[in-house]
C-alpha cells in the first residue's frame, strides 16, 4: 500500500488533518507535492542512499518531504525542534546530510547550526531550505517545488528513515537500517502489525499526539497514510483538548505515553466525563512501561482497547499486548510479535523463567550505529543478537516484564535498586504530577536514593510534603528502596512526547557534565 494508490482511488480524501486548525492535505495534493519534492531532491543532486536531514513542528508539510524521501531511495533524518544549534550541527554533520528542510519559526537555529558547521574543517556542504519562507541563506521548499512536475521521477526507489534515538547517555546515536529493496508499495512489519493487531485499514482516523520528529510517532502516522486512513495532528500535547479532537474527529486509533495517561487521569471528572470517546477502535501506547495503576484506571474508563507495545527506535525486535492479556498478566509488556525475546545475564548465557537479566532479540531486523561500529557491537552479543539496553525477564508464557534500563540502576549498600518501581508508584500519589528518581553518590552506601518531584498545582513543596510521600513509599516498597531525599522542582525535563531525560538528571547528581 502507498498514497499514491489511495490519490488514485480516493483523490480528495484527507491523508493529514491538523486538528487545531482543521487545515487538510488531501491524498492528491499529497501524492502531487511528493511527486514534485521528488523532482526537486534529484534536481538538488541527490541519489538513492542520501540523506535529508528535516527539522519540523507538526505541520502537513512532514508528509510531502518524508514521501518524496521514500519514493527517491534516501534516507530521512528528522531532528527533534528542541535541540540547541550544537546538537544540531551534530545531527546533521555525524548523519552526512547533504539537505536540510526546516519550519519557518526554526530559521534562526539552523542557521546558527549550519554557521558552526561551516567554520569546522573541509565542511559537508549543507544545502538549506525552509518550508515556506526564503530567507538569507533558505531556499522556500513550497517554491522550489512548484517549479517542479507533480509526476513521478524516472528511477523511483523506496527510502526509509535514520533516525537519532536519544539514548541514556552520550551523543544521540543515528539508527540506520539497510534501505529497502524492491516496489515503492511493499509492505512492512509495521504495517502488518497496525492491521493484525489494531484493526487498522483505510477507515483509520488516527490521532497524532507527539511530535513528528520521534521514531514512533512518525512511523505510525507514515503506517496510517500507506493504509489510505486520515491522521489528524496535534501541534501540540493538551489532555483536554486530546479528548476534545477525540469527539470531534471521531477517532478511532491514537497513540500516546504512559506520561499522557497520567495527565488525562489528572482532569477534574466533570472534564473527563464532557467529551464522547466511544468512537476509539483502539489506544495504543509504549516509549516507557505503563504503572499499573495508570493502566489499569485508562481500561476502566476507555474499555478493554488500550495495547502495548514494547520497542525502539532501532526496532530490532517488538513485544505488544492486548488489555485482555495485559489484565491476565499486569505490569507486562507483552510477548514477541517481531523477532524473538531472550534473557541473557551477565556471564552472556541464556537465563532460565523467571530471572532477571539483559533483555535481548533474536532473529530481529538489521541495524547499526551510523559511524559507530563500537556501539553497534556492543548492542549485539556474540550470537548476533541485539539489545535495546533494558533489564527484565521472561515468564513461563513467554510475557516480558521489565525492570528498568541498565544505566539507571542505582547500587546502594551492595543492593540493586531500580528507579521505575519507585517512579511508578509516587506517581499514582494525588500531590505528584511528576517524577522522577535517580542515585546520587554517597560516602556510606556508594550511592543514595532521590526522588526529583513536581508537585501537583494544589500541594506545597514542603518538608510535609516530603515526609507524607516518604511515608507512601515506605508502606508500598519498604526501608531500602524509599528515596532518602525528595527535592521539588516546578517542572522536570521531558521531551515534547512526554520521555523523561533522565540522563541529564543522572549526570546533575552525580556531578558530571550532562550530555
Amino acid at each position: 500500500m502507498h498514497p499514491l494508490h489511495h490519490a488514485a482511488s480516493h483523490p480528495t480524501k484527507a491523508a493529514c488533518i491538523i486538528a487545531e486548525t482543521g487545515e487538510t492535505l488531501s491524498y492528491d495534493a499529497l501524492d502531487r507535492a511528493s511527486n514534485r519534492g521528488a523532482h526537486l531532491l534529484r534536481a538538488l543532486g541527490l541519489r538513492r542512499g542520501d540523506v535529508v536531514a528535516t527539522m519540523l513542528d507538526n505541520e502537513s508539510a512532514i508528509f510531502e518531504i518524508a514521501w518524496a524521501a521514500q519514493r527517491s531511495g534516501v534516507y530521512l533524518t528528522s531532528i527533534s525542534t528542541r535541540l540547541t544549534a550544537a546538537d544540531t550541527a551534530y545531527i546533521v554533520a555525524d548523519s552526512g546530510a547533504r539537505l536540510l528542510i526546516v519550519s519557518d519559526r526554526l530559521i534562526p537555529l539552523a542557521r546558527e547550526a549550519l554557521q558552526s558547521l561551516s567554520s569546522a574543517p573541509s565542511p559537508s556542504p549543507v544545502i538549506a531550505y525552509a518550508t515556506s519562507a526564503a530567507a538569507d541563506g533558505f531556499a522556500s521548499w513550497r517554491l522550489g517545488c512548484g517549479e517542479q512536475p507533480d509526476t513521478p521521477i524516472a528511477d523511483e526507489s523506496p527510502g526509509t528513515d535514520m533516525l537519532y534515538s536519544s539514548g541514556t547517555t552520550g551523543r544521540p546515536k543515528g539508527v540506520k537500517p539497510p534501505l529497502p529493496e524492491g516496489a515503492l508499495d511493499a509492505s512492512t512489519p509495521l504495517l502488518e502489525m497496525g492491521r493484525a493487531l489494531y484493526g487498522m485499514d483505510g477507515d483509520t482516523v488516527y490521532l497524532s499526539t507527539s511530535p513528528l520528529y520521534h521514531a514512533a510517532p512518525l512511523r505510525w502516522a507514515i503506517t496510517v497514510q500507506r493504509l489510505g486512513g486520515t491522521v489528524v495532528v496535534m501541534t501540540k500535547f493538551d489532555a483536554e483538548q486530546a479528548l476534545r479532537f477525540i469527539e470531534d474527529y471521531r477517532i478511532t486509533h491514537s497513540t500516546w505515553v504512559p506520561t499522557h495517561f497520567i495527565r488525562l487521569l489528572k482532569l477534574p471528572d466533570a472534564i473527563r466525563a464532557r467529551y464522547d470517546h466511544r468512537s476509539l477502535k483502539a489506544v495504543i501506547h509504549a516509549a516507557a512501561p505503563c504503572p499499573v495503576p495508570v493502566k489499569q484506571a485508562m481500561i476502566q474508563w476507555w474499555g478493554p482497547i488500550i495495547h502495548e507495545y514494547y520497542s525502539g527506535t532501532e526496532t530490532c525486535g517488538i513485544t505488544a499486548l492486548s488489555s485482555e492479556e495485559w489484565l491476565r498478566k499486569p505490569g507486562s509488556v507483552g510477548r514477541a510479535v517481531l523477532g524473538v525475546a531472550r534473557i541473557v545475564g551477565e556471564d552472556g548465557r541464556e537465563l532460565p523463567v523467571g530471572q532477571t537479566g539483559d533483555v535481548y532479540f533474536a532473529d530481529g531486523p538489521k541495524f547499526e550505529y551510523h559511524k559507530d561500529p563500537a556501539k553497534t557491537a556492543k548492542a549485539h552479543n556474540d550470537r548476533g543478537w541485539a539489545t535495546l539496553g533494558d533489564i527484565g525477564h521472561l515468564d513461563e508464557d513467554g510475557y516480558l516484564f521489565l525492570t528498568d534500563r541498565r544505566n539507571f540502576m542505582i547500587i546502594s549498600g551492595g543492593v540493586n535498586i531500580y528507579p521505575q518501581e519507585i517512579e511508578n508508584l509516587l506517581v499514582t500519589h494525588p500531590k505528584v504530577a511528576d517524577v522522577a528518581v535517580v542515585g546520587e553518590p554517597d560516602d556510606e552506601m556508594g550511592e543514595r536514593v532521590v526522588a526529583v518531584v513536581q508537585p501537583a498545582p494544589d500541594a506545597s513543596p514542603n518538608a510535609a510534603l516530603a515526609q507524607e510521600l516518604s511515608d507512601f513509599a515506605r508502606a508500598a516498597l519498604g526501608g531500602v528502596k524509599t528515596p532518602r531525599r525528595f527535592d521539588f522542582r516546578s517542572e522536570l525535563p521531558r521531551e515534547a512526547t512526554g520521555k523523561l531525560l533522565k540522563a541529564r538528571l543522572i549526570a546533575e547528581y552525580r556531578g558530571q557534565r550532562p550530555a
